[in-house]
């Protein structure tokens, strides 16, 4: 009775004049607070009015569409399972629920209450300490219900380890936007990433006219940009979704002259922000914490000589000796360079086969040629120093804390696959940071998973190309409040580890999940559909060590994109769930042979909430498709 006058309440005064038409009744859904696809609600209008076969609805009419989007039968289901008199629910039977199939095993009369001020919308209701239908909708619909666990949302991990315990959310040639060869390079590429919570940003630099360093994928008809441009999106946007520290990885081609202007407007853009000496003036022995960098921006560059010749100099003078120039002699195999693919390709081919030689074996001693290196720009560089991978033993023998390697996928994936304890030996002590190789003129991703599972702190991607590869990076840096720093399990940060991802024992213990689908919600259209209608089906997969990576599938559901249900349950057991993540694809089949994509959601494993949970679509590109949504039963142990 009480919904009923509440219902009537908020609509009866827009049916004064008897009928509304199709706007009037987004309006007042709008009015009702429940999210709503205009698309989904069209089709149930014209539905109802195509019978009548005039363009407009009374009140019983709006009723009935509001409870045919609304009222969703496997929530009555629920909700009457713990109403006695299927109308009501006391705090007392919210409190049972929420024990019982949320598994909230916390939950008091604090909680229900106030879950039932939160979310039921009926005031008689809510002051006797009861919700309605109503209410109960809008909670299982509400974030509280989301899939992602609540205490997963924030910065919970321990943050004062050393840099190298962490996976880094890394961005690949961030400047662009498109394509490699003549797509634009712009500014937004670095307000985007660091809004993702990205935490090392890439800069390709290049001499510029009147002595402007500039931005742009070197041998290309990529557009550029100026280098201080960038430098300023950085400065604003850099702590906007996370206080812990950034890395610029440069890739520097640039004259010691221009080197001597990026330095200056590193120094004057970023200020304060810029770590430009070691903390207290002391040599690390281990690399500082994400913690005890908070908001900092590191430069990672090749750097000549030590850090501890760097904190001497500066001791003597602060601020060196201007115009002097380094010279070194290095492999002139340099790291990231090398794998950029010119538009007309070079003739020598001798990178190509060195990328995919693995590391134990004896390697011909390379060719070496002189870089030089402005002191101003070198002596930023403090702990990032970009240092020539060789081989696991000579980075065990004589690399330092400080120095890190940056190896093409390529490279790194032969590495994964004959040498992977003695490449998460490395990891364990230095950052390692893989990059696309450079045929990837497109911009495609490989898939991260397997650096991961190596304990590869930066494993760089295409930030503007999206895709599977993108959905499980933006899925694991969902983890530990969104910061972009991630703690690696226990095993990838013990130098005493044995762990293989090739061959799991003992290292972790397995998960057993089961996972019930029960329904979807407003599930987008196919883009060759004109209606509401498709025939969704899900794709539950996990990625992780190779034992782990699977892919289930639901049974299709035929002509139904607003309330589809399945009622099936699937069961994985997960061997090593700290590295494993969990993808909930929605496609529509469109033939037998084809389905196309509607809509995704991937999150870790271990970030999973038990109970009843919905989950919310997003895009290919990353947008949120509310209120289009799944709905599942979660139970792992």
């Amino acid at each position: 009775m009480e919904e009923n006058k509440w219902f009537l309440s908020i609509i009866q005064n827009e049916f004064r004049n008897g009928k509304i038409d199709l706007n009037s009744t987004m309006k007042l859904l709008d009015k009702l607070q429940i999210t709503f696809d205009y698309i989904h609600v069209k089709h149930v209008f014209k539905k109802t009015v195509d019978k009548r076969k005039v363009p407009t609805i009374n009140i019983e009419d709006f009723r009935a569409i509001y409870r045919t989007i609304v009222h969703r039968p496997e929530f009555h289901e629920l909700f009457c399972t713990y109403s006695p008199n299927h109308k009501i629910l006391a705090d007392t039977e919210l409190i049972t629920f929420l024990k019982k199939e949320q598994l909230e095993t916390e939950a008091n009369e604090t909680t229900a209450l106030e879950i039932i001020s939160k979310y039921e919308p009926i005031e008689e209701v809510r002051k006797r300490r009861q919700m309605s239908f109503e209410g109960f909708i809008r909670y299982m619909s509400s974030e509280d219900c989301w899939i992602f666990r609540k205490d997963h949302r924030i910065v919970y991990q321990d943050m004062n380890q050393p840099l190298c315990d962490y996976f880094i959310s890394s961005s690949h040639n961030t400047y662009l936007i498109s394509d490699q060869l003549i797509g634009p390079s712009h500014l937004w590429g670095y307000a985007s990433a660091l809004l993702k919570g990205c935490r090392c940003l890439e800069i390709d630099c290049w001499d510029g006219s009147h002595n402007e360093p500039v931005v742009y994928h070197g041998h290309t008809l990529t557009s550029k940009i100026s280098f201080s441009s960038v430098i300023h999106v950085i400065d604003k946007y850099a702590f906007a979704a996370s206080e812990y520290p950034i890395v610029l990885s440069l890739e520097n081609h640039c004259s010691p002259k221009q080197q001597e202007v990026m330095a200056d407007y590193l120094e004057s853009i970023l200020g304060d922000k810029l770590l430009s000496s070691a903390i207290d003036d002391k040599v690390p022995t281990e690399l500082p914490s994400p913690e005890a960098l908070k908001f900092k921006i590191l430069v990672k560059n090749k750097k000549v000589g030590t850090l501890e010749e760097t904190i001497l100099r500066k001791g003597h003078d602060s601020h060196g000796e201007t115009g002097e120039i380094f010279e070194e002699l290095i492999p002139s195999e340099e790291d990231e360079a090398d794998e950029k693919t010119p538009i007309y390709p070079k003739t020598d081919s001798s990178k190509r086969k060195c990328e995919g030689r693995s590391s134990p074996p004896p390697r011909k001693k390379p060719k070496m040629k002189k870089i030089k290196i402005a002191i101003e720009l070198s002596d930023l560089v403090i702990y990032t120093k970009s240092q020539k991978f060789v081989s696991f033993e000579q980075s065990r023998d004589t690399q330092k804390c400080y120095e890190n390697n940056s190896i093409g996928e390529s490279r790194a994936r032969k590495l994964v696959k004959h040498s992977a304890p003695e490449f998460i030996a490395h990891t364990t002590r230095f950052i390692t940071r893989i990059y696309p190789k450079g045929t990837r003129t497109n911009s495609s991703n490989y898939n991260p998973q397997e650096f991961w599972n190596v304990g590869c702190q930066m494993v760089a991607l295409n930030f503007q190309t999206p895709g599977v590869q993108m959905e499980l990076q933006n899925g694991k840096f969902l983890d530990n409040g969104g910061c972009g720093y991630i703690l690696k399990p226990e095993f990838l940060r013990n130098r005493n580890s044995t762990f293989n991802p090739h061959k799991v024992a003992g290292e972790s213990s397995p998960v057993a999940l089961s996972i019930r689908l029960i329904s979807g919600h407003q599930l987008p259209r196919s883009n060759l559909s004109k209606t509401n209608k498709a025939d969704p089906l899900v794709q539950i997969e996990i990625y992780g060590v190779p034992e782990d990576q699977t892919k289930r599938q639901s049974s299709v559901v035929k002509s139904n994109a607003l309330s589809p249900r399945w009622n099936e349950t699937f069961t994985f057991t997960v061997q090593v769930p700290e590295l494993a993540l969990i993808r909930f694809n929605v496609e529509d089949q469109i033939s037998l042979a084809a389905n196309e994509f509607l809509g995704q959601y991937t999150l870790p494993v271990l970030s999973l909430s038990k109970g009843y949970c919905n989950i919310p679509l997003f895009s290919k590109a990353g947008d949120n498709l509310e209120p289009a949504s799944l709905f599942v039963y979660v139970w792992y142990y």
